[in-house]
């Protein structure tokens, strides 16, 4: 299948999940995640109507940058591990950051969006799992109190909700835990009304358990192989 037909594919799949949970699928927004696919993949899903894309590493999306240069309604999201050393590109080369795990990452991209006299729309990662080889703050964690203490100083970042990826199963319903812990946890967060934290994306669910993360609220999938194919061995 093309990847045109791969991205139809997928917005039934989302539609039939949302229509399943009484959801309206506009509702949820499909990000492709384009790391390791060259530009020409990325236009095609461009041309097929999508406009969220998501990259892992700052270097490598500044290497076909150049390429997809003209896309102009694309929007560009970082959704891997950001060091707190790359924060400086990383706010120059990305309309958000969708994994901020530290207050130390947060300030020094507050700073660097400053300099450049931008606005980052941010979301905090959760490690629900708690996963040691996995990046995010612990649910209840004093760092994750700190950063939402520390949002209303942070005037260049927009904090948008939060972000996560659950332990990987087989079985895609035995996520649904993980979801719907985030999902509580963003109820919670949302429910204390902090200044200048806006808790309106649930970013969770990837090519093989989206559906679920659907029914347990997600409002962002980040798609990838089930549009561009399996991703060469590196």
């Amino acid at each position: 299948m093309s990847i045109a037909e791969n991205v139809a594919e997928v917005r039934r799949r989302i539609a039939v999940a949302a229509n399943r949970a009484e959801r309206n699928p506009a509702e949820v927004t499909l990000m492709a995640v384009s790391k390791t696919f060259p530009a020409d993949g990325i236009r095609e899903a461009y041309d097929a109507g999508l406009r969220v894309f998501g990259e892992n590493r700052v270097q490598e999306f500044a290497g076909k940058a150049a390429a997809i240069r003209d896309l102009h309604e694309a929007e560009w999201h970082m959704i891997g591990h950001l060091q707190s050393n790359k924060a400086g590109p990383a706010a120059a080369a990305f309309a958000a950051i969708d994994s901020l795990d530290s207050l130390k990452l947060a300030e020094k991209l507050n700073a660097s969006a400053g300099k450049l006299g931008k606005k980052l729309s941010v979301l905090i990662e959760i490690n629900v799992g708690g996963e040691t080889a996995k990046s995010g703050l612990s649910p209840d964690s004093d760092e994750l109190e700190e950063l939402l203490t520390a949002a209303p100083r942070l005037q260049q970042l927009e904090f948008h909700g939060l972000m996560t990826i659950p332990p990987f199963t087989d079985d895609a319903q035995e996520a649904a835990p993980y979801f719907h812990k985030l999902r509580s946890l963003r109820d919670q967060i949302a429910a204390r009304h902090l200044p200048a934290v806006l808790m309106d994306v649930l970013s969770m669910g990837m090519s093989h358990d989206f559906e679920v993360a659907i029914e347990e609220g997600s409002t962002c999938v980040r798609v990838g192989t089930a549009i561009f194919g399996q991703r060469a061995k590196r």
